[in-house]
């Protein structure tokens, strides 16, 4: 560092000088700091990585630094990974039954959240259902229970259809979900609640609130399939847990301890309901879930 009054350099040098301090210590201190700043330079980089207080290109997942094509349209999109999705339904399909055509006539699609699976159903060619692959779910947020209302950062719980296609939205594509449905606002109405929330999808990319993040990939193959097969031929199971093998983290009344029982009642009373029906749908599809 220069001083403008008397143009004199400052340096360590000076200032070992100006302390009278060996030329051997002052040597040892000089590549200590040296060191010590280098591995704390070392910890910062580090700590800016586990807790991404400080954005570096180390951050970014692969996919971030991957440019994203853009797609205007659904037709667009379809264009660009039609070709190599069918082929890849096709061959899942002939694993499973080699008299299955593509695509098939109806999908069911069910969402373990506690699990964080989404398995793909297909009917075979004597009508029963049968899985065709099953997805890790790679990012979602919330626990066990419905969603009820905008910004509890809750997946949905129920009985749900896929209501559209999403080809422009920054997690790649993306399939809508139809929540709120029509029981959804059914409950809310009865209870006085409002602002129920929506936009869920079903989307590419490795985050999500809400939502269910699968990585571009998957996101890219379900688009298609959906695609061909028609939203209103594809039905949605979200289901907190595999409710056949065990209960979620709020509990059915009269199982587990008390404090989970506690936490069951503060969820609305139809709650219990809704899962007795969801574990009687999964009844069809035991031996495919997860344990």
């Amino acid at each position: 560092m220069r001083m403008r009054k008397g143009r004199r350099l400052i340096g360590f040098g000076y200032c070992f000088r100006r302390l009278r301090m060996p030329v051997f210590i002052a040597a040892a201190l000089l590549a200590f700091c040296c060191l010590s700043g280098s591995a704390t330079e070392s910890k910062l980089h580090k700590l800016s990585l586990s807790t991404g207080k400080k954005t570096t290109q180390a951050t970014l997942s692969p996919e971030a630094k991957e440019p994203k094509e853009v797609f205007k349209t659904v037709s667009a999109a379809i264009a660009k990974y039609g070709d190599s999705a069918r082929q890849v339904w096709k061959a899942r399909m002939s694993k499973v039954d080699k008299n299955m055509s593509y695509p098939p006539s109806s999908l069911l699609w069910i969402c373990l959240k506690e699990e964080k699976q989404l398995l793909i159903f297909a009917k075979d060619s004597h009508g029963r259902y049968r899985c065709l692959k099953n997805y890790p779910i790679i990012g979602a947020s919330g626990t066990a229970g419905p969603k009820l209302k905008e910004g509890d950062k809750q997946v949905p719980e129920g009985f749900y259809l896929i209501d559209g296609f999403r080809p422009n939205v920054i997690a790649h594509l993306g399939l809508s979900v139809n929540y709120p449905n029509q029981e959804d606002r059914a409950h809310a109405k009865k209870e006085g609640r409002k602002n129920l929330g929506g936009d869920i999808l079903i989307h590419g990319s490795k985050w999500s609130t809400g939502c269910l993040a699968m990585g571009n990939q998957p996101i890219e193959e379900l688009f298609v399939l959906t695609y061909d097969t028609g939203c209103k031929n594809v039905e949605l199971i979200f289901a907190p847990c595999n409710l056949l093998s065990k209960t979620p983290g709020l509990n059915l009344p009269n199982e587990g301890d008390a404090k989970s029982i506690t936490a069951f009642r503060k969820q609305p009373q139809w709650v219990e309901s809704l899962y007795l029906r969801l574990r009687n749908r999964l009844k069809e599809f035991a031996d495919d879930l997860p344990h």
